[in-house]
């Protein structure tokens, strides 16, 4: 029974993808049945250094990863597996894990992406039709705030041009409302200091777009979105 349980938890590929023995693979795969994922890691590690341009390395230290809460490492691990995949199946399987991995870090345009490069490779599959749709509405209802971004670097840009505008020329400080000159003793008021005006302005600028971050970001919280990823391994 232990056995049977070990081959259905392990990837069908590795027997078929093995180039020389590995020792260090059915160990991992053991790890991984018994969810001892760092353990796995480890020795997934050593079987993808032994076996660099195998792509079923590079996929199960992936999914090794991932179930340790990294998907930023496990990320870069899928697409090295995406690199050397042979076939559509290998492919099909690594592109629906970068997928999850990337729905978990909210980049929701590239999980589209990846979703849809699994589809390619394989379009009958529903775990990866569901996830594809819920990736095209999670990237509607959370778009890319790049506007705000422009706006802030547009007012940064044109903060200095204020500053000549206000400035005055050489000489006019010297003269009064009829273009005579000033007396010097006459002119006791306190010049306001410079850049105020701007730093006041810039300030009422970011309180604005923080206000409006706020709405766009409790109009999204306020939203509940129905299912989630289907967060399986694909199995080669």
């Amino acid at each position: 029974m232990k056995n049977i349980i070990l081959i259905l938890m392990s990837f069908f590929s590795i027997s078929i993808f093995s180039q020389k023995k590995d020792f260090d693979l059915p160990e991992a795969n053991e790890n991984y049945a018994k969810k001892e994922y760092a353990l796995a890691e480890s020795n997934y590690r050593v079987s993808k250094a032994n076996n660099v341009k195998r792509a079923a390395a590079a996929y199960n230290l992936g999914n090794a990863i991932y179930k340790q809460n990294q998907p930023s490492e496990a990320k870069y691990a899928y697409s090295k597996a995406i690199e050397n995949a042979k076939g559509k199946q290998q492919k099909f399987s690594a592109f629906h894990n970068l997928g999850n991995t990337l729905m978990k870090e909210k980049e929701y345009a590239k999980a589209v992406e990846a979703y849809k490069n699994a589809l390619r490779n394989n379009p009958n599959d529903e775990q990866t039709r569901y996830n594809y749709a819920l990736a095209k509405k999670m990237q509607k209802d959370n778009p890319e705030k790049k506007d705000d971004k422009k706006d802030k670097d547009k007012d940064k840009k044109e903060e200095p041009k204020d500053d000549k505008k206000d400035k005055p020329k050489d000489g006019d400080d010297k003269k009064d409302d009829k273009g005579k000159p000033k007396d010097d003793k006459q002119d006791q008021k306190p010049k306001p200091q410079q850049g105020s005006a701007n730093q006041e302005r810039m300030k009422t600028l970011l309180d604005a777009v923080n206000n409006e971050e706020k709405k766009v970001q409790d109009k999204v919280n306020g939203k509940k979105v129905k299912g989630k990823p289907i967060d399986s391994d694909k199995d080669w």
